[in-house]
């Protein structure tokens, strides 16, 4: 009804003008057809991209039932693909990918999933936003192309990159994405999620990196971080303007095989006196995770990413409300250069029937590039909890999943650290503690310990400082410190298990580890001792 009588206003206003006044009058806003009671509306098309060319076409059929988000609202497109929402002059649209769909790819592989409104542009930032993007367009259309999408795949999951410059992102480049471009290729991964802080601060350096991740070739997503914002910004509302012209929306979703994932923004940002930043989720973000999931069977895994981790995100309970009730779920964070698996329960306000699994990732980067150049000339940078930098590769099956530890230019057995003197007076050697740190290990792993391939015997897990970064640290004390950037203090984990070796003769022996994880994935390792 709107439409028709604002063609009938139409041609009463239009009638008289002049020829040149009549064409500066149709030149007018398109989304102005779409404005009802004060509100502005965008519209537009999810449809089969049959040709791949993103232009939909006559003949071109629309997806039904796709879920299409302004960042808050969620609503469904009709039988014929069709799909409305309210929009501001500085918002995001952008498709939920379903399973079985996949969108192109831009030139970095990131899905060509949303569409950027702002009218006026970003602010005048010292790294660059988007342009303006001038008046709303009569159609948003998205094309997609069926994918077969498996209830069993894998994906490849990252913890902050954050380079610095140029040399670092070649330093990811070597250590990291060498590797993981073999491993995904292997593994047949289907794509790939960094987990925020893509940048240290240096926003200009996104395009470069962009280009070495993307030659993994796989679809990428992304999570805002910390070191990702213009700093310039009196809040979080406009922090994130570069964000936009690179990756899009802060929050998102989508659909992959029988699994849905959540991407939110959890760095709250102010500006001015009170510059800095904290753990927190905006109204906006819960209110779309709500609106999300009415269209997502309860009975699939749900897969929450953000970059800090959740145990401190202020409003944290405000989230558990919306997904406790769900009996598969699963979250990811980076943010704290450690690896810790956290089982949220009561204590922490979760009221789900199951303990919440949060997995704190690890990070790309590591120690950011610290410690002593290998002969590559790339720092080993191990994380203050004593584990290597790496990404993983996570598995999903229906509601089970698979997380694995990749450690960066190592096999992918390397998987703990055992501790122990190089030597021991047999005098000394009965209780003398050896500790293992099991990089990715939790309280749910199962490590044990024996000497000249005798028995078994369960090892203690406990809380402190790894001994060999506490190790590698004091080196930096020394009249002769290694090369390379200083560590950071040694930070206290969960993944450490200790046990006493029995009485040894004088001679040489062999201490075996070995150590199951929660997914049953079983690692071995050894360590010479020489008792004197």
């Amino acid at each position: 009804m709107y439409r028709r009588e604002f063609l009938r206003n139409s041609a009463v206003a239009f009638a008289g003008l002049s020829a040149a006044n009549l064409t500066k009058a149709v030149h007018l806003d398109l989304g102005s057809l779409l404005e009802q009671d004060g509100v502005r509306y965008a519209e537009g098309y999810v449809f089969h991209d049959r040709a791949g060319l993103g232009v939909r076409r006559i003949g071109d059929v629309g997806i039904a039932n796709v879920s299409v988000s302004n960042g808050t609202d969620v609503v469904r497109t009709d039988r014929n693909g069709k799909y409305r929402l309210p929009v501001t002059d500085d918002c995001v649209i952008f498709v939920i990918k379903p399973s079985g769909w996949q969108f192109p790819l831009d030139h970095f592989k990131k899905p060509k999933s949303y569409y950027v409104h702002k009218p006026e542009g970003s602010p005048s930032y010292e790294y660059a936003g988007v342009r303006p993007t001038g008046n709303l367009p009569q159609s948003i259309d998205f094309g997609m192309s069926p994918e077969r999408e498996p209830d069993k795949f894998r994906m490849v999951m990252f913890g902050d990159p954050q380079p610095r410059n140029q040399t670092e992102i070649d330093y990811i480049a070597h250590d990291v994405v060498e590797q993981c471009a073999r491993d995904a290729a292997a593994m047949d991964c289907k794509f790939g999620m960094s987990l925020g802080d893509i940048m240290f601060d240096d926003l200009s350096l996104y395009e470069s990196l962009h280009a070495v991740i993307g030659t993994i070739d796989l679809p990428w997503y992304s999570v805002v971080g910390n070191h990702d914002l213009n700093f310039e910004s009196p809040d979080t509302y406009q922090a994130t303007e570069t964000w936009h012209r690179v990756s899009g929306p802060t929050h998102y979703a989508f659909n992959y095989g029988r699994v849905h994932f959540i991407v939110l923004n959890d760095v709250m940002w102010s500006g001015g006196e009170n510059r800095g930043y904290r753990g927190e989720l905006t109204p906006e973000q819960l209110e779309f995770v709500k609106n999300d999931l009415a269209f997502v069977p309860k009975g699939n895994l749900l897969v929450v990413c953000m970059h800090i981790p959740l145990v401190n995100v202020t409003n944290r309970e405000a989230l558990y409300r919306l997904i406790e009730d769900r009996p598969h779920t699963l979250s990811f964070s980076a943010h704290t250069h450690v690896a810790a698996h956290t089982f949220i329960g009561e204590a922490d306000g979760w009221k789900g029937a199951t303990p919440h699994h949060h997995v704190n990732h690890v990070t790309v980067c590591g120690s950011w590039w610290e410690g002593a150049p290998d002969e590559r000339g790339i720092p080993h940078a191990t994380m203050s909890d004593g584990g290597p930098n790496g990404y993983s590769i996570v598995e999903f099956d229906r509601t089970n999943y698979k997380i694995t530890l990749r450690p960066a230019s190592r096999p992918v057995d390397e998987q703990m650290n055992i501790w122990i003197p190089e030597e021991i007076p047999a005098s000394e050697v009965e209780g003398t503690v050896v500790t293992v740190n099991v990089f990715a290990g939790s309280e749910r792993s199962v490590t044990e310990l024996r000497v000249n391939g005798g028995e078994w015997h369960r090892m203690e897990n406990f809380a402190g400082q790894c001994p060999y970064f506490v190790a590698l640290k004091a080196a930096e004390q020394s009249e002769t410190p290694p090369a390379g950037l200083k560590l950071p203090n040694p930070s206290t984990t969960r993944h450490l298990w200790r046990g006493n070796l029995p009485a040894m003769r004088q001679g040489t022996h062999t201490v075996e580890v070995r150590t199951k994880d929660m997914f049953g994935q079983e690692y071995t390792d050894r360590r010479i001792l020489r008792v004197v």
